[in-house]
């Protein structure tokens, strides 16, 4: 018998006319029925481009058709009136960075599993595979981007007074750490926060990005709910490690995105194993939990990511694994994974 989870399944693969995440991650589907082999399904759009409902109706009503059992599908496409928008809607407050294609958030339930490593790498092997990429860190209590990409110089400001970032690798990068004098902490309450962030987003001259990564600092605060009601997000990566003190909290990343209608791209597993050097292979947190967690929350599962300390080493001096050797095991791995997130977009 045919479920709700079934329709909301198939209405997934229907974007929204102009962006690249679907209208179930948008939130724009609000009631779904299904009886006797007939599927009705509502939706409430901000926008009254009657063209864009047309679209959306039209793409519905196809794969639902294609659906097992069904004989009938009725989809109706609400919209406001000229001039009107659902305050509800996540296109009612929302304007994506000029110039930028798509913005993926990088996350993790917890510290220490080596989210802000894999931001640094996978914003290199994008750009190892011919992405225009921009890399924005947005823990501002303990910005590490700017280490790890190699990066020192202040961003300057151009003659519209916007921030110019700098870059390195290939890739632009800004963080409050380059906007601070060195080791002075920054104590700041939630709204500061916030309004940093949304700076960060529509004040700096981006330029043309086929990615900008948001490399956001652990759990689920004020940091993670300013940048999804600041932007459309075209999706989250979950870096976790294989143990289960990790894996727990992926859930509430993972929850925490739902929330805000922002679709799961991935699971990295980081850390997954050891290989000494007579070629043992050693899984000091468990090996395999980062996949097994994709599997039980039906997220994609990106790669895993293997201990080295050319990883680390690389990190220190700024010089992410992925630009020094990318032949090396690790850096082949990153590489891996940046191809299998590209796939989602092409």
């Amino acid at each position: 018998m045919l479920t709700q989870d079934d329709i909301k399944n198939a209405l997934a693969a229907v974007k929204y006319p102009g962006y690249s995440r679907d209208i179930i991650s948008f939130g724009l589907v609000k009631d779904v029925s299904a009886a006797n082999g007939a599927v009705n399904v509502t939706m409430q759009l901000t926008s009254p481009n009657p063209e864009a409902a047309q679209q959306i109706k039209m793409e519905a009503e196809r794969v639902l058709k294609a659906l097992p059992g069904v004989n009938h599908v009725h989809v109706e496409v609400r919209q406001p009136a000229a001039g009107q928008a659902a305050p509800s809607s996540p296109f009612a407050n929302q304007k994506g960075v000029p110039g930028v294609k798509r913005v993926i958030a990088i996350a993790s339930g917890k510290g220490g599993v080596g989210k802000s490593t894999c931001s640094a790498n996978l914003a290199c092997a994008l750009e190892h595979l011919g992405a225009k990429v921009g890399l924005l860190d947005c823990d501002i209590y303990g910005p590490s981007i700017p280490l790890m990409m190699g990066v020192h110089e202040k961003p300057t400001v151009n003659e519209a007074e916007r921030l110019v970032p700098p870059s390195n690798h290939g890739v632009k990068v800004m963080s409050i750490g380059l906007l601070v004098t060195d080791d002075q902490p920054v104590v700041w309450r939630g709204p500061m926060i916030t309004k940093t962030i949304q700076q960060f987003l529509m004040a700096v001259e981006w330029g043309d990005l086929d990615f900008l990564l948001v490399d956001l600092p652990p759990g689920t605060g004020d940091a993670q709910l300013s940048l999804c009601q600041t932007v459309p997000l075209d999706g989250g990566v979950i870096v976790t490690t294989p143990q289960e003190a990790s894996l727990g909290v992926v859930r509430k990343g993972i929850a925490m995105f739902n929330k805000v209608n922002v679709p799961i791209l991935g699971i990295v597993e980081n850390m997954s194993f050891f290989t000494t050097p007579n070629g043992e292979r050693v899984e000091i947190f468990g090996h395999g939990g980062g996949k097994e967690e994709a599997a039980r929350q039906n997220a994609p599962f990106l790669g895993e990511v293997p201990i080295f300390t050319e990883i680390r080493e690389g990190g220190d001096r700024g010089m992410p694994i992925v630009v020094s050797t990318p032949n090396h095991p690790a850096g082949k791995a990153f590489i891996q994974v940046a191809k299998t997130l590209l796939e989602k977009f092409n």
